[in-house]
């Protein structure tokens, strides 16, 4: 009925969080000469670039999820919007709001954390072997 609202609700959060983490970042570098004179840059992804995969992850997530309710006809392009509303089904859709749409929201931050764990493990691998080029 109404459970991509959740989703999209943390998406519009990410949105704002991200335009003001993006303001106030700087670009981390690390810079390392090799033996033959050559100077490679290992650069780490900013936060807000991170922040923005979690951002674009809900709200594709909240369209498509949109679309399918407008499909359906549990959403209309007029007032209430919402025919669980309309047909004094409020509660039930409350009630899929917080179990459906909570855990959804849930799952994806929990996908994005683990996109996190593997682009910090990537980070530290290119960061290693810069080094491991430098000492040679």
């Amino acid at each position: 009925m109404a459970c991509f609202i959740v989703p999209a609700g943390e998406a519009v959060v990410t949105t704002i969080a991200t335009k003001l983490i993006k303001k106030n970042e700087t670009e981390e570098t690390l810079k390392v000469s090799l033996s033959d004179g050559h100077i490679e840059e290992v650069h780490r992804i900013p936060f807000s670039t991170k922040l923005g995969w979690l951002n674009k992850l809900l709200w594709g997530g909240s369209a498509l999820l949109a679309f399918e309710h407008v499909w359906h006809g549990e959403v209309v392009p007029f007032f209430p919007f919402l025919t669980a509303v309309k047909t004094g089904e409020t509660m039930e859709m409350l009630s899929e709001m917080g179990s459906t749409g909570v855990m959804m929201t849930v799952i994806v931050t929990a996908v994005w954390a683990i996109m996190l764990a593997v682009a910090g493990i990537a980070e530290k691998k290119a960061v290693m072997e810069a080094e491991a080029l430098e000492r040679r």
